[in-house]
């Protein structure tokens, strides 16, 4: 969110991005933190970097990756997947961690003036150790928290330096796909010896209305001279525009290696408000100056807006009542891994904005700056979440082995670092913590709360609460009342059936559902819209995501034999009492496959019905795969019936086949080649759809939405020839040759006439040439584990996607794609 546009290091800026040049090294490596350390033979590369999502050596006795896996026979190792090597196993989606180093060299810059220099990580996963020239630099346990060293006292100054970082992504340490390595950036800050301290730059408007704003600026000054300084602080309010629209200035006197606040409160007249429609920003220009030169200039962005949340009327900002369509989102950018490119955490915003929603919970970390500043741009509302986990662990070498030395820090990290984003709304100080109401659980919970609002009293704060229990404990919802002591939200998790009785006890307690199951969307959301109290709901998930493996899945029963007994029967997430599937799929299903959007970005079924749930949509329609005889299909929590909008299934020809239809019209009337099926009514009462069986046969099936007996909206879907063609779509034809930008491109399986053919598994090749790379590809495909990294992919339900990135110089990158026996296809993306 801050980036310093000038500094105090000569030619240098005073924020140096430093992810180029790197060598690395997968393994262990004795002695690479010193100096004079030989890693000619480690392979060059930039960052952000996953070392995770890369392909491991091929076993000899693999085969490759030419053939056609099914379940049964998918090799062990394939890509970064290794079925026996992982231990995650399916909580990480079969990946592999262990040691990586990464080692940089790099000149000094000099160090007259009194010049300071700082590292920066935004993120490592985990266990990082820092060295500098063979000087230990320090330890950083947690993987998703920013931290910094200064390497002034070890700086050779204009002479070769040597940085070196020790990860360690050890053991069973996480419950989804962390990724491993320097996957955020990392930046070099050169200062003066009087500067603003690190994310010492707080903006607040305590004061918001249409007519005018008061903006408060409080800048923490840090004195590393060995005498005290007399700093002059100016502070310059500008908008987007490049218009100044305040100003304020202080002299401050700040002792030898001391620190110091100064505060400067504006008021605009007019001020541009930020909302999720209207993200207007403004940002904050900082400068300091001792000694008659300028020590340090500091930018900040920051919105101005105003949250306010209570029982009576929900949330509002800027005095409008809204309600939160949210979704839960992993950190991961699926084939790229946990890589935090910027265009990729960008466009994972765009996809959640462009299907509705308006806000995303981070689970169940802290993101990373270039995704909270993609959120603030585009509008999109924030729970920025600070742990999974205190002090009890889910798997035993996760981040409860150093929550107790080290959550002030990483909770302070996660506060000052994100606190001038507009976007973020709430903090969440932990997601379904195991002893959240037990004693020491409530205290822990209340530290961490004050924690919190010492540092920034703005926001409310939340905490996810589960409607499941440890052994031992009553499975009774009051019995969580401890939990929520402390909070100004209660976040719910799967617990809608508990609002309205709990609203009954406790009248003033505000309730958000932090995680939903996406077959109980209806349920969920007539409550939002039905309560002020109930903020809003977050499906879990918005978006698939690495690991957790096939928490979403829908698969088929064992085949029934004569005279079996039938099989047992549980509560589904809709209550119908419905044969589950399992919670986790095996190997070789490697992603949850539980998103409204899948891991390529396209949207899945959930998502058609959210739609019409939502009032994006009046009319969705989607046709259920069949199911062979003697069998059915059971769907997961987390899941959603295997529903595809197609009407293409040959061999099928006169068999009844199951189709959905999603409308906010009174009636649904379904056609096959002109002829009614049947009409039906739809309302609440049939939660907004409609089903119907239709005897398979090609052509063209129409479902039409009426309204009191007009026609509202109509939705058809035609039969498909085979696969003969590509189609290729670039979010993009024009990026920057910055290696923070990407273009992703959509593949897609056309038939003759050119119309998509929506069931298509075809194996694609790729080719890329010009000024840039391969960055990844692949699939939305849950359980078809291959490289992310080789130019060869099959298609699932049609399509693919390919990720280009620039190698930083300018001209064009040509992508081609071909498949045996079909049209190939290619397109050009502009670099500059």
């Amino acid at each position: 969110m801050a980036a310093g546009q000038a500094g105090a290091g000569g030619n240098w800026p005073r924020e140096r991005l430093f992810d180029d040049g790197w060598r690395f090294h997968r393994g262990d490596a004795a002695g690479a933190e010193q100096p004079a350390f030989d890693d000619a033979k480690w392979r060059t590369l930039d960052l952000p970097h996953d070392w995770s999502i890369e392909d491991l050596p091929e076993h000899p006795e693999s085969t490759g990756e030419s053939a056609v896996w099914a379940d049964a026979n998918c090799p062990a190792r394939v890509g970064p997947f290794d079925r026996d090597l992982s231990e995650g196993k399916r909580d990480t989606g079969w990946v592999v961690g262990g040691t990586g180093w990464y080692r940089k060299k790099f000149p000094g810059p000099a160090l007259s003036g009194g010049r300071h220099v700082e590292i920066r990580f935004d993120g490592v996963y985990m266990l990082s150790d820092v060295w500098l020239n063979g000087e230990h630099l320090g330890n950083h346990p947690y993987g998703y928290t920013g931290f910094a060293y200064d390497t002034t006292p070890h700086l050779r100054a204009g002479s070769e330096n040597v940085l070196a970082v020790r990860v360690r992504n050890d053991g069973r340490n996480s419950r989804w796909y962390s990724g491993s390595g320097i996957y955020r950036h990392v930046w070099l800050t050169i200062t003066g010896d009087v500067r603003v301290a690190l994310w010492g730059l707080c903006v607040t408007t305590p004061e918001v209305s249409a007519d005018q704003a008061v903006v408060n600026v409080k800048v923490q000054i840090e004195n590393r001279a060995s005498e005290s300084r007399q700093v002059a602080v100016s502070v310059r309010v500008v908008d987007a525009a490049g218009a100044e629209a305040g100003r304020h200035e202080a002299t401050e006197t700040v002792a030898a290696g001391g620190q110091s606040e100064t505060e400067h409160t504006m008021t605009l007249a007019k001020p541009k408000l930020w909302s999720p429609a209207a993200p207007r920003l403004y940002r904050a220009e900082v400068d300091l100056l001792a000694g008659g030169h300028v020590t340090d200039h500091l930018v900040t962005g920051f919105g101005i807006r105003k949250v306010e949340v209570d029982a009576e009327r929900g949330l509002r900002i800027n005095g409008e009542p809204v309600k939160l369509k949210g979704g839960c989102v992993h950190h991961d950018n699926g084939v790229l891994g946990a890589a935090a490119i910027d265009r990729a955490e960008e466009r994972r915003v765009e996809l959640m904005k462009a299907n509705g929603f308006n806000a995303i919970r981070c689970s169940h970390n802290p993101p990373s700056p270039a995704f909270l500043d993609a959120c603030d741009r585009l509008g999109m509302l924030v729970i920025d979440e600070a742990f999974d986990h205190w002090e009890v662990e889910k798997n035993p070498q996760d981040y409860h082995l150093y929550f107790k030395e080290w959550w002030k820090r990483d909770l302070d990290a996660m506060v000052l670092r994100d606190r001038n984003h507009p976007c973020v709304i709430f903090w969440s100080i932990g997601n379904e913590i195991p002893e959240r109401i037990e004693p020491r659980g409530v205290e822990t919970g209340k530290m961490l709360v004050e924690e919190v609002k010492r540092l920034d009293a703005t926001r409310p704060v939340t905490m996810a609460i589960p409607f499941f229990w440890e052994p031992g404990q009553k499975h009774a919802w009051p019995e969580a009342d401890p939990a929520f002591e402390n909070l100004d939200v209660g976040g719910y998790n799967y617990q809608w059936q508990e609002y309205e009785r709990d609203h009954e006890r406790l009248p003033r307690r505000v309730i958000m559902g932090t995680e939903s199951f996406p077959l109980q969307a209806f349920d969920n959301w007539q409550l939002v819209e039905k309560h002020p109290y109930v903020l809003g709901d977050f499906v879990w998930t918005a978006m698939d995501y690495l690991g957790e493996s096939g928490i979403g899945n829908s698969q088929l029963s064992a085949p029934r034999m004569p005279f079996a007994p039938p099989p047992k029967t549980g509560e589904r997430g809709d209550e119908s009492g419905a044969e589950l599937a399992q919670i986790f799929a095996p190997y070789p299903w490697f992603n949850a496959y539980c998103g409204d959007i899948d891991l390529i970005g396209r949207r899945k079924p959930q998502w058609f019905y959210r739609a019409v749930l939502w009032g994006i949509s009046n009319l969705e329609m989607a046709v259920q795969r069949p199911v062979p005889e003697g069998r059915k299909e059971l769907v997961s929590l987390w899941g959603w019936s295997d529903e595809l909008r197609s009407w293409t299934w040959p061999r099928y020809e006169g068999r009844p086949l199951t189709v959905r239809v999603y409308s906010r019209g009174d009636q649904v009337r379904l056609l096959l080649n002109g002829k009614e099926v049947g009409t039906k009514a739809v309302s609440a009462g049939s939660r907004l759809s409609a089903e119907f069986q239709v005897p398979y046969a090609p052509g063209e099936l129409r479902a039409v939405s009426l309204a009191q007996g007009r026609k509202v909206a109509e939705l058809a879907f035609k039969t498909t020839g085979p696969p003969a063609k590509i189609r290729l779509h670039a979010d993009r034809t024009r990026i920057r040759r910055d290696r923070r930008d990407l273009a992703f491109v959509s593949v897609e399986m056309l038939d003759a006439a050119g119309e998509f053919v929506p069931d298509a598994a075809v194996p694609v090749t790729f080719s890329v040439s010009g000024a840039g790379e391969l960055a990844g590809a692949g699939s939305a495909n849950p359980k078809d584990p291959l490289s992310f990294r080789k130019p060869r992919v099959r298609t699932y339900h049609g399509r693919c996607l390919a990720v280009l990135r620039p190698n930083g110089a300018s001209g064009a990158i040509q992508l081609r794609c071909g498949a045996v026996g079909l049209t190939p296809a290619s397109t050009t993306i502009r670099v500059g």
